[in-house]
């Protein structure tokens, strides 16, 4: 079995100990790709790093909802595309979009970006990876009138319902699905899973976030994989097989890149 790990942040502290180890005992279970997404200007930099210096890892530039104050200096959004236009394992912009979860938000400064994003990602020619939370009427609206089907991209987590979900396949949007879709109280997410069509669904972890059942509340990476696999699989009636190569090819349609 092949896995594509679509979303994870393997620059975060908590793999300091133990990146070198984790990365080599990729091989041994079949993740042959990650794509490491990017929160703010430094880690879209780090990322730049990263695909230099391990073959299996591609990266996203993009600034997370909460913190694009940042793309407020000049020049920070010219920084970005030239990271893109340099380097071609550099394959979204992301992670990118709205969250309403808490008190102290800038729901314009959120909004501006989530455009200025986007846009972003149109000239530059590849996809989006949207994070959105508790904004989902707002994120709608907005990927509808920037015309985010023209630009491609992926839903990270997604968290609503399966009727919300028809909005984002009319844009043909993929779903990123990770380690929530595991939990027995996640019922509006096997629903949502259940209805989506298998060629929309990609597999993520949003390591070291979000570990599923048996390892839920402990770090999460990409080899645990298998877990969220089996539950698409048992929901959809497919074999795991047909799952993980399913969403190995979505995977690279996403990222527009290679299968090989």
């Amino acid at each position: 079995m092949r896995y594509f790990d679509t979303h994870a942040h393997y620059n975060d502290v908590r793999f300091d100990e133990d990146r070198e180890q984790l990365f080599s005992d990729f091989v041994s279970v079949g993740v042959v790709a990650v794509t490491n997404i990017a929160t703010d200007i430094a880690t879209s930099y780090i990322n730049d790093e990263y695909t230099k210096k391990y073959d299996f890892m591609y990266g996203t530039v993009g600034v997370f909802p909460t913190d694009t104050a940042e793309l407020e200096e000049p020049g920070a959004i010219d920084k970005l595309y030239e990271l893109l236009n340099t380097n071609d394992r550099l394959v979204a912009v992301g992670e990118v979009g709205l969250d309403y979860h808490y008190d102290v938000i800038d729901k314009a400064l959120q909004k501006k970006w989530f455009e200025g994003q986007m846009d972003l990602a149109r000239r530059a020619g590849v996809p989006i990876a949207v994070h959105s939370r508790d904004a989902a009427k707002d994120t709608v609206d907005i990927m509808r009138a920037c015309k985010a089907g023209d630009i491609g991209g992926v839903m990270h987590c997604y968290g609503y319902t399966k009727e919300m979900a028809k909005d984002f396949l009319d844009m043909d949007f993929f779903f990123g699905i990770g380690g929530v879709v595991t939990f027995k109280n996640a019922k509006k997410l096997k629903e949502a899973v259940e209805y989506i069509p298998i060629s929309n669904i990609v597999l993520e972890t949003d390591a070291p976030y979000l570990a599923p059942d048996p390892y839920r509340g402990k770090r999460n990476n990409s080899l645990y994989l298998s877990y969220v696999a089996e539950e698409i699989a048992r929901i959809k009636d497919l074999s795991v097989e047909e799952v993980c190569e399913a969403t190995l090819k979505n995977a690279c349609r996403l990222y527009r890149v290679n299968e090989e």
